[in-house]
């Protein structure tokens, strides 16, 4: 049974911001953008893709820009765009910023190790980490290197497993199929534990036969449809999924189930 696909990561930017952020993006790491940024872009590649749901993961790249993303996550917020706003990690008040991104009555936040230039384990996280815990809240990672960023270790598996060990419960996502071009350090200390990922521009790059194997060989229900929209293209990444040839039921585990479950999302 085919149900609504869910996309667990795309990004997209306020109207009057998307035109200025999508060249910066475009400038900074060399790559062309499949789409303008716009949210009604991303809902007409929606559309032509077959996908039900995107959600959009947004990052706080100083601490005040938290008001205007919530506010924005708030607005755009509907049966089809589940946002995530980000809480920058020098922020005073961590904890209270969680809190009102649950009082909004939304279902997370992202955090991106390089543009918010902090270690996933940074011991001045944790009280976030637990507070996210405490809440319900679940976390959206940037995880591996950054092909716009040196390629300092910020985000690498065996961070990504030292906060699984001190917050087991946190509902942790990775992206890029564990950590970006690591794939190596996520076979050696992620595959097969219980932490959910995307395989948003991974599978090309991993090839058909490892990511493959690398799915196969984690929990069914800790694999996320994602695509990393603009910046790669919503369809393209479904075929690609298809192409892996991984059964009717793990397959749909990856293009909805899954997400349902973590988004809290009804039947």
């Amino acid at each position: 049974m085919r149900q609504a696909i869910i996309d667990f990561h795309a990004h997209a930017f306020p109207d009057p911001l998307a035109a200025r952020a999508i060249s910066q993006l475009e400038h900074g790491g060399g790559v062309k953008a499949f789409l303008d940024g716009r949210v009604s872009s991303l809902l007409a590649s929606m559309d032509g893709a077959g996908v039900a749901t995107s959600v959009i993961c947004s990052i706080a790249t100083k601490p005040e820009q938290f008001e205007p993303i919530l506010k924005w996550s708030k607005q755009i917020a509907s049966q089809r765009i589940v946002p995530l706003p980000s809480i920058h990690p020098r922020d005073p008040d961590l904890a209270g910023q969680a809190r009102r991104v649950a009082e909004a009555g939304l279902v997370g936040i992202k955090l991106h190790p390089y543009y918010q230039e902090f270690n996933l384990d940074d011991e001045a996280l944790f009280p976030l980490y637990r507070v996210l815990d405490e809440l319900g809240l679940l976390v959206v990672f940037h995880t591996g290197f950054d092909f716009a960023f040196p390629r300092d270790r910020k985000g690498d598996p065996v961070r990504i497993r030292r906060i699984l060990e001190r917050v087991p419960t946190l509902k942790l996502v990775t992206t890029h199929m564990g950590a970006w071009d690591d794939w190596d350090e996520v076979e050696r200390h992620l595959i097969g534990q219980p932490i959910s990922m995307d395989v948003a521009l991974s599978l090309d790059l991993l090839g058909r036969q490892r990511a493959r194997d690398m799915i196969l060989a984690h929990p069914a229900d800790r694999v996320l449809f994602g695509t990393d929209s603009p910046w790669a293209s919503q369809a393209g990444t479904l075929e690609a999924v298809r192409a892996l040839d991984l059964g009717e039921e793990r397959e749909q585990a990856i293009l909805w189930k899954n997400a349902r479950a973590l988004l809290g999302l009804a039947a």
